[in-house]
C-alpha cells in the first residue's frame, strides 16, 4: 500500500538545509529528529483513530478504542 505523508513546511526546509546545502549541525538534527518523532506520533495517532472507526466486529472496535485512548493519555477515569 502505498501513501503519501505531508510534512511541514519548517521540516521540509531543515532537511534541505541539512542534507541538500550541507548545513549539518547538532542542532539542526536535533530539530530534525525532533519534528520527525512529532510526524510519526500524529500517524500512529491518525492510524489507531482509523482502526477504532473501521474495525469489523465490536469487540476490536473497542480494543482500538482503547489504544487509542491509552496512547493519547487519557485517563481511564475520563473513558466511557
Amino acid at each position: 500500500m502505498r501513501k503519501n505523508v505531508q510534512i511541514p513546511f519548517t521540516l521540509f526546509i531543515y532537511l534541505v538545509q541539512y542534507f541538500v546545502l550541507d548545513m549539518a549541525s547538532d542542532e539542526l538534527f536535533s530539530k530534525i529528529e525532533k519534528a520527525m518523532e512529532t510526524k510519526v506520533d500524529a500517524i500512529i495517532m491518525h492510524d489507531l483513530y482509523a482502526k477504532y472507526k473501521t474495525a469489523p466486529s465490536e469487540e476490536e472496535r473497542e480494543k482500538a478504542r482503547l489504544e487509542y485512548l491509552k496512547k493519547r493519555g487519557i485517563s481511564e477515569s475520563f473513558r466511557w
